[in-house]
């Protein structure tokens, strides 16, 4: 019943920026003890629309290509590539699900967002996430970076990863020349040699690398959580019949990620058509990868992680006093992924 309808929004509306698994209610019947989500009936479910944010070449390829987004509610998708725009679409109520980093939630914290919940994580790559040096810069080791042109995206996670990485070596910000650019405005930079280094995620690290000669000094592993949330609205997460939706959603997309663990170069070529970007490219990003992909509950590990990077970015300044992370977690949907976990990955194969 998905229909494919993309809807996108702009910053000033925003004030800035298959298989199916054997029927909703026989799916979550069998996932959830008592007390957990209950599955309305059938024609309740046919009635349900689940706006869901995607970023291109991501979920909506991704679910599509694993053939899992025969779904028995309508799925409205709004294409949404930064986490910013996914929180704000959020909290203007015109989004159900939204996906990005640990960060966009810090602010909306101290901003006492109220439309705002954090239900599951994704856990993803890591090795994309990178500290490049150009090839003829004089730097080898993070130390090096003392007195030198860096480039990053603030308030990002390039941001947190540059900053311990800088701790690490005993530098701070006020160490380098720290250039807060737009990954494509530091991709420009970086070619015109206008910078020395760059923080930078995903793609353009990997242009940089094969276009420029960068080399790589640091990823972001054991520098950032790896732990990528899943947002969700909270007015969705109350009304008994988007919940269920969205239960089986989390289901459907855990089972996607299962599928294109073994199947990445299928999922490759989904993105491509999205995207653009070579599938060569893509393959070789997840060749070198630092995981697997996943989708798992909350847990105490996972929130105490996400204070530590918004107690961090306090003492960076970016936010301007404490924000407490805890309260942005909601564990509504924990059962349905414990319970589903070994069923998900039984039929990705």
């Amino acid at each position: 019943m998905t229909r494919n309808k993309t809807m996108r929004f702009d910053g000033q509306t925003l004030r800035r920026r298959q298989l199916v698994l054997g029927g909703l209610a026989g799916t979550l019947a069998g996932a959830l003890p008592a007390r957990a989500v209950t599955p309305p009936a059938s024609s309740a479910l046919a009635g349900v629309t689940l706006r869901v944010g995607t970023y291109k070449g991501l979920w909506r390829a991704l679910v599509t290509a694993a053939g899992v987004a025969g779904t028995p509610y309508r799925i409205e998708w709004h294409e949404l590539n930064n986490g910013v725009l996914h929180v704000e679409a959020l909290n203007a109520d015109a989004l159900d699900l939204g996906s990005g980093s640990e960060i966009p939630p810090l602010f909306a914290a101290r901003q006492k967002a109220s439309n705002l919940r954090l239900i599951a994580v994704v856990r993803e790559d890591l090795n994309n996430q990178v500290t490049l040096a150009r090839k003829d810069a004089p730097i080898r080791s993070l130390a090096d970076l003392k007195g030198r042109r860096v480039g990053y995206v603030r308030a990002t996670t390039a941001h947190y990863f540059l900053a311990r990485q800088l701790a690490e070596a005993g530098l701070s910000f006020s160490d380098i020349t720290a250039l807060n650019l737009t990954p494509s405005d530091g991709l420009s930079a970086f070619d015109r040699g206008d910078l020395d280094a760059w923080a930078i995620y995903g793609y353009n690290g990997q242009i940089a690398r094969l276009k420029y000669g960068a080399r790589v000094l640091k990823t972001g592993n054991g520098y950032l959580s790896g732990n990528f949330p899943i947002y969700a609205n909270p007015k969705a997460i109350a009304d008994p019949a988007r919940q269920a939706a969205i239960a089986d959603y989390l289901l459907r997309l855990r089972q996607a990620y299962h599928w294109a663990n073994a199947n990445y170069l299928a999922y490759a070529r989904a993105q491509s058509a999205e995207t653009r970007v070579p599938v060569g490219d893509l393959v070789e990003l997840w060749n070198n990868r630092s995981t697997d992909y996943d989708l798992r509950p909350v847990d105490a590990k996972v929130i105490a992680g996400h204070q530590q990077v918004a107690d961090t970015f306090q003492q960076l300044g970016v936010l301007d006093g404490p924000a407490p992370m805890a309260t942005l977690w909601d564990r509504t949907f924990d059962k349905v992924l414990a319970g589903g976990t070994a069923a998900a990955a039984a039929r990705a194969g």
